[in-house]
């Protein structure tokens, strides 16, 4: 009776895990998930394969170590171009979201390769990609260690530091990884206006988190948030239990990643088995280690470091339930030169959702940051790029990047109006 009560437990204790590893991110219990009519095994079966056959998240660049002012080690990787880079040409560094990884980046990965063609080319520049402390390949903090938004600015900077110690940069900032952005601007805004070129953030906040309703109902946000820290606490300490429960709620996991990280219904099965594997592979512990630090960030005031004459990019979907376009057009009323993009149909996971329409923006970016510093763009790579050993690439394995959608930019949504 012991042993079925403690396999009961981690039954239970899975299925909270799966719902709340993403609650932390703004996934609430108990939110409908479409029905699943097919037999368990086959959909494991199904899962297998895509894994198997998925090219996502197979690219892989040089490796480094960073070490964070608290000794602990983080984990990025370099892609150098062929040829020759514009002089003071910036290098692009990417910082990923909340449970998610490095690989989340994939399909801009492979623009900045030349293996995903954009429209227009994207330049051919030095580009690094970090795993967040506890995430991916990087080391963890101290036990028990409450993990804050200016921590995470302060790893950004080690990691700069280390990976581009000269040179102008081009910060690129996802979800949490936008927020870590601005935390290192407030932290510091002097290395910023040294050398920080140009900015992108994608579906991202500078603050009041806690007034997000993840498309609950009002009473139903607030009970999430008065009741997540306390039950995520109580699943890491049972953190093993609660993996094994995690894998045997499978079906309710990929209906709640489904629903909170992409727009329509209509995505890519690989893509979304993709993010699945992304979010399931953070530990309950770290997700739980984190979790507060969004209730405490307030980083407005420090978008003012990326001042004028600084390319700046706001992109967010028009479908994002974890942090809403309102959110986006909060951070373009406090730095208004930057263009606001609304990707329409996206979800929270725009740049694995549409991965063109996000790649033709930082494309433009990109490009215009090279003439801002007096510098021309490298001209189009042709109809067949090519690849890192200089023979033309084949077109990327992935099943078939979706469409661009539509998107609103520079504020010319009529929604905007009262």
């Amino acid at each position: 009776m012991k042993d079925a009560g403690g396999r009961g437990w981690a039954r239970r204790a899975g299925a909270a895990g799966a719902v709340l590893g993403l609650a932390a991110a703004g996934v609430a219990a108990g939110v409908a998930v479409e029905r699943l009519t097919v037999h368990r095994a086959v959909r494991h079966r199904a899962r297998l394969a895509l894994d198997a056959a998925g090219p996502y998240g197979s690219l892989r660049g040089t490796p480094g170590r960073a070490v964070a002012d608290d000794g602990t080690e983080l984990y990025y990787e370099t892609d150098e171009p062929e040829g020759a880079i514009p002089e003071g040409a910036p290098t692009v560094v990417f910082s990923h979201g909340y449970c998610l990884a490095q690989d989340v980046w994939h399909f801009q990965r492979a623009a900045l390769r030349g293996i995903a063609p954009t429209a227009p080319p994207t330049p051919a520049l030095r580009a690094v990609y970090w795993d967040q402390r506890g995430h991916g390949r990087s080391g963890r903090g101290r036990a028990g260690e409450t993990v804050t938004i200016d921590r995470l600015g302060r790893d950004l900077k080690a990691v700069l530091d280390a990976a581009v110690p000269n040179g102008p940069v081009v910060l690129v900032g996802h979800s949490m990884g936008g927020m870590t952005v601005m935390a290192l601007a407030h932290h510091h805004p002097g290395y910023v206006a040294e050398r920080v070129a140009a900015v992108a953030l994608l579906g991202t906040s500078a603050g009041n988190l806690t007034e997000v309703t993840y498309g609950l109902p009002a009473a139903g946000a607030r009970a999430l948030r008065r009741m997540a820290p306390g039950v995520l606490r109580t699943l890491a300490a049972r953190a093993d239990l609660v993996e094994r429960g995690r894998r045997a709620t499978a079906d309710l996991f990929t209906g709640l990643v489904k629903r909170y990280s992409f727009g329509g219904r209509d995505v890519d099965p690989g893509v979304a088995r993709f993010a699945e594997r992304l979010i399931e592979s953070v530990p309950v512990d770290v997700v739980a280690d984190f979790y507060p630090a969004f209730a405490e960030h307030d980083k407005t005031a420090a978008l003012a470091a990326f001042e004028e004459g600084r390319p700046a990019l706001i992109l967010t979907g028009d479908r994002d339930l974890l942090t809403p376009r309102e959110h986006s057009e909060a951070m373009a009323g406090a730095l208004p030169h930057a263009d606001l993009v609304v990707v329409e149909g996206a979800g929270h996971l725009v740049m694995l959702e549409h991965p063109e329409a996000v790649g033709d923006r930082l494309a433009e970016l990109l490009t215009r940051t090279i003439h801002t510093h007096g510098h021309t763009a490298p001209p189009g790579r042709g109809d067949r790029p090519r690849g890192r050993s200089g023979e033309p690439a084949e077109p990327p394995e992935s099943p078939g990047a979706p469409e661009s959608p539509g998107f609103r930019t520079d504020r010319e949504d009529p929604r905007r109006d009262p």
